[in-house]
């Protein structure tokens, strides 16, 4: 039932973001200029142009998350390597009189 509604929810916004996109395009055919420093696009077409930045910067946060997560990946292995040794070292020692 949960998954059901979540993916009914999913399925509304997906349509709503459709339609937004679509408006938006509609709304403003008109092509732009671009300079972005190191090139100049001309007649850019304004729907392309929000679209390859929104890939763009959907493109960067997913880079900044895996290197995020292989980050604490690193030091969850870390971690458990330090606690493997103490572990080791606690048995290892002869028990106190």
């Amino acid at each position: 039932m949960v998954v059901t509604l979540r993916r009914l929810a999913f399925a509304a916004v997906l349509i709503f973001l459709l339609l937004a996109v679509g408006v938006f395009a509609y709304s403003n055919p008109e092509p732009i200029d671009i300079d972005v420093g190191l090139a100049r696009f001309e007649q850019v077409p304004m729907a392309v142009a929000f679209a390859l930045v929104l890939a763009a910067g959907w493109l960067f946060g997913v880079l900044s998350a895996a290197l995020a997560l292989m980050r604490s990946a690193g030091e969850k292995r870390r971690l458990k390597n330090d606690l493997k040794h103490a572990e080791a070292e606690l048995r290892a020692r002869p028990p106190a009189t």
